[in-house]
């Protein structure tokens, strides 16, 4: 076994061969490019080295930047993770003349696959099934034509060097065939440096089969069972599980077989999967081979309860397969979801920004290793990034995958809708509420997959944005009470801050934005600081804040006790709750005093009042919208904000003091 590898990758599957090499004894190099250097798959690793400027081609791309951080740290292999250089035949022969191991298949394998074309003409002499079609070298556009009007249409349209869903394209009739065609030559071209395509018989509503594979240097092939990988958006994966749901003893044997077929055919060694694009009937084509890791592998893993980097690890070390076919057993139902810094509502569209806020389900670490998935492992988190890192705009937008384990597929399902709830992540848009509409769906939840399913479903996974509800509101409300009460704990009565009024109630008006508009409520300060009523849509409700740990609040509606999370960042609010995340805006229209171009940007005081309470201390550094101070005007308190990110430079008056209208409150310097 080795005793150091490199880990040319970043990110989760960086992190996740590391944790394996760690269980091992084996020591690990990362590699990291600028944006990178404090990366959490540097810190999982042993020593690290610097590759180069943040973009992939200057980085992560540099083949022989990698080659010499593995000689240069003493390295006698290198995981290539997936992406990046996974599939790299050039990579992989480059390492084995430096005299180093490429923890992969070898380099002709890769070879043999890269292309779809020579790769379906190898599948179609190995007799594994293929999809109608035409893979051959002439591409003459007349020529490609008449083949697709041969095939019967609707076809599709693929890239030869394709994957990840570029440079595909579904052409319905014939007449829109040219079109097509140049357009997909372009995307081609542009992506993977070769126009080729293939044509082939489109299926209307086919599924997407995938079997894990695995071979070693002593001719041994095994199959690890099937993963359904059919809902996807843009032809790339948002869902998968293992086994794959309606999945006959017979099927799977038939499509293990196959997928054994066409690894064999093509000197196979180490993890590959096999890709099927299988119809409802029951009959299933070979698609492609990933000669690499998958990013769904962990699905495997639970069932299995297998590591499968480990056996990557032993078999690219000589060791022979630590299994026989006979040996593999399938234990209970995984599904894996990709959470991705991308907006669904927007054609999932990538989102960066900083994770200032990421907080997952209650996971308890899955033992790799075992011969069986242990209880209560149900839950398995595969993350590259923490707390306060940035999503770049250079990598894959990737922030987690969330894995879940049950007895079965009901069980598995409900841990994974407990599990999204959970799942808290602020300060960028996310995939998670989408996720749990997804999970919860008709479609999903009753196993009825096909890779059309989102956009057949859009009516109801793309609903239209609707107003907070009253819990929401309240949990909101109670964390601005609760925050405020905080601030002013003094000893002088004139500093409580429990809307105590002589001889009448403190009535106050809240407004919050929200994705459906803006609602308002009024509220009702009863007058002890602990019950308060709310007005809201034509309705009053009471409540009552019961207790605060931190962000956790827990309140009284109408009688009902309500638990929930509730981080504050500047105005906004987000609510997390049993049902999944929403967020508000708290919108004080004197909180902004003193902020237009006419006053010069000072921060004034909207009218008469008193200092109550100061929020920040002088040179603090702060950003747009946080409270600076509060002031207390028409006997309603008011906070007064940071109208953008900047330095507080001096506050000009202290607790207590009596200011008039449009005095400068602090002096401010933005940034």
């Amino acid at each position: 076994m080795f005793t150091k590898i490199l880990i040319a990758n970043r990110g989760e599957i960086a992190c996740r061969v590391a944790a394996t090499a760690r269980r091992l004894g084996i020591a690990t190099v990362a590699v990291y490019s600028d944006a990178d250097a404090r990366a959490k798959h540097v810190a999982a690793c042993d020593e690290s080295v610097r590759l180069g400027p943040a973009p992939a081609r200057e980085s992560y791309l540099c083949a022989e930047k990698i080659i010499a951080a593995a000689l240069a740290t003493g390295a006698q292999a290198i995981h290539p993770g997936y992406g990046f250089l996974s599939e790299n035949a050039g990579f992989a022969q480059a390492c084995a003349q430096a005299g180093l191991v490429f923890i992969g298949p070898p380099a002709s394998a890769i070879e043999a696959m890269g292309s779809k074309a020579a790769a379906k003409a190898l599948m179609e002499q190995a007799a594994v099934p293929l999809v109608p079609g035409y893979h051959g070298e002439e591409q003459e556009s007349g020529f490609l034509r008449s083949q697709a009007d041969r095939i019967g249409y609707p076809v599709l349209l693929k890239a030869s060097a394709g994957g990840g869903g570029k440079g595909m394209r579904v052409v319905e009739r014939s007449e829109d065939f040219d079109a097509a065609l140049a357009s997909c030559k372009r995307e081609a071209i542009a992506s993977f440096g070769d126009d080729r395509v293939l044509v082939e018989k489109y299926l209307t509503r086919p599924r997407h089969i995938e079997i894990q594979v695995f071979a070693d240097g002593h001719g041994h092939c095994v199959y690890l069972f099937e993963r359904d990988c059919s809902v996807q958006r843009r032809h790339q994966k948002v869902l998968e599980e293992a086994p794959a749901p309606g999945m006959s003893e017979e099927r799977r044997a038939a499509m293990g077989e196959a997928a054994v077929a066409a690894a064999r055919a093509v000197g196979y060694v180490g993890a590959g999967t096999v890709e099927f694009i299988a119809n409802q009937d029951g009959s299933f084509y070979f698609m492609e081979m990933n000669t690499r890791l998958q990013v769904e592998h962990p699905v495997t893993e639970m069932i299995t309860g297998l590591d499968l980097v480990e056996w990557q690890l032993r078999v690219a070390a000589g060791q022979a397969l630590p299994l026989k076919q006979e040996q593999l057993r399938i234990h209970g139902h995984a599904i894996e979801a990709r959470i991705y810094a991308e907006n669904p509502e927007k054609g999932f569209l990538p989102a960066i920004g900083t994770l200032t806020r990421m907080r997952s389900a209650a996971a308890v670490e899955f033992r790799l290793g075992q011969s069986a998935p242990g209880d209560p492992a149900h839950v398995r988190i595969d993350a590259g990034v923490r707390k306060g890192d940035a999503i770049s705009p250079f990598y894959d937008p990737m922030i987690a995958k969330l894995i879940v384990w049950g007895p079965d597929r009901d069980a598995a399902l409900r841990n994974m809708q407990r599990a999204l709830a959970q799942y808290q992540v602020v300060g960028l848009a996310t995939n998670i509420a989408f996720l749990q509409r997804l999970v919860a769906g008709q479609a999903f939840s009753t196993a009825d997959l096909d890779t059309g399913l989102i956009e057949r479903h859009r009516d109801t996974l793309f609903p239209p944005p609707s107003s907070p509800d009253t819990e929401t509101l309240a949990l909101a409300i109670a964390a601005i009470l609760q925050q405020e009460h905080a601030q002013a704990e003094r000893s002088d009565p004139w500093s409580q801050r429990n809307g105590w009024r002589l001889n009448t109630r403190l009535l106050r008006t809240l407004r919050f934005e929200h994705d459906a508009g803006d609602t308002t409520v009024q509220l009702d300060y009863a007058g002890d600081g602990q019950h308060w009523s709310l007005q809201t849509n034509g309705q009053t409700h009471a409540l009552q804040l019961h207790a605060a740990d931190g962000d956790t609040l827990m309140i009284s509606l109408d009688g009902r006790t309500l638990r929930a999370d509730v981080l504050r960042e500047g105005e906004w609010l987000h609510v997390f709750d049993a049902h999944g995340q929403r967020s508000l805006r708290h919108v004080d229209p004197l909180a902004h005093a003193g902020h237009s171009e006419a006053e010069g940007g000072r921060l004034t005081a909207p009218m008469p009042g008193k200092i109550v309470a100061l929020l920040v201390q002088k040179g603090a550094s702060v950003a747009q919208g946080t409270p600076l101070l509060i002031m207390e005007a028409m006997k309603m308190e008011h906070t007064i904000a940071a109208p953008a990110d900047g330095v507080v430079e001096d506050l000009l008056y202290a607790v207590g003091d009596q200011v008039a209208e449009g005095a400068q409150l602090l002096e401010f310097k933005a940034a």
